[in-house]
């Protein structure tokens, strides 16, 4: 029988999209504004890999990464999208865009092995979690480089999203190394 040990804490991501840049900035202030700094931010990266959402979107949509600088247990990502599903009603709620759906907020999370991104779709490939949410083991880390999945979106397969998770590993890395020098009093 293995031991039972809490996992360690992730870094938090929200994949944000929209086609208007005032719904990536208020995501980015509301997200802050609930989970604390953004530490690091992609670039608004063009997403057109498919035209799955432009009937409740609009078209030319871009999507951009949020970071952020607190470390969170992975047991709390349905609250995490729960909370994005309520923020996403209320932008559009409270502004006034055509689409019915302004803007996608799609919380995970990234650890060293893995980027994890919750749903509520279920599929085979899905591991249900609760409060009808499910976890997506979307890319992995191996050989020192982001693979794919059968599954994986489209967009989650490019260079440059890859490029932005390996920088996001690097700070976790760091992350958990001074956290080691710390309970050994190490400064460093």
């Amino acid at each position: 029988m293995g031991d039972i040990r809490a996992h360690r804490p992730v870094m938090v991501i929200v994949a944000a999209f929209s086609r208007y840049d005032a719904a990536l900035d208020w995501a980015r202030q509301t997200c802050s504004d609930a989970w604390g700094p953004v530490t690091r931010e992609s670039p608004r990266f063009t997403f057109d890999e498919t035209t799955f959402y432009e009937r409740a979107m609009g078209a030319g949509l871009k999507k951009t990464f949020f970071v952020f600088a607190h470390l969170a247990d992975p047991g709390e990502l349905p609250d995490w999208k729960h909370q994005t599903n309520q923020w996403e009603q209320q932008f559009a709620a409270t502004h006034d865009f055509p689409e019915q759906r302004p803007l996608n907020l799609d919380p995970g999370y990234v650890t060293e092995a893995k980027l994890v991104l919750a749903s509520t779709k279920d599929r085979d490939h899905r591991i249900y979690l609760r409060r009808g949410i499910f976890a997506e083991n979307t890319l992995f880390f191996h050989g020192g480089h982001w693979k794919t999945r059968p599954w994986t979106y489209p967009d989650y397969r490019r260079v440059d999203y890859h490029e932005f998770l390996t920088a996001c590993r690097v700070d976790l890395r760091q992350r958990y190394a001074e956290e080691r020098r710390r309970k050994r009093g190490v400064r460093g």
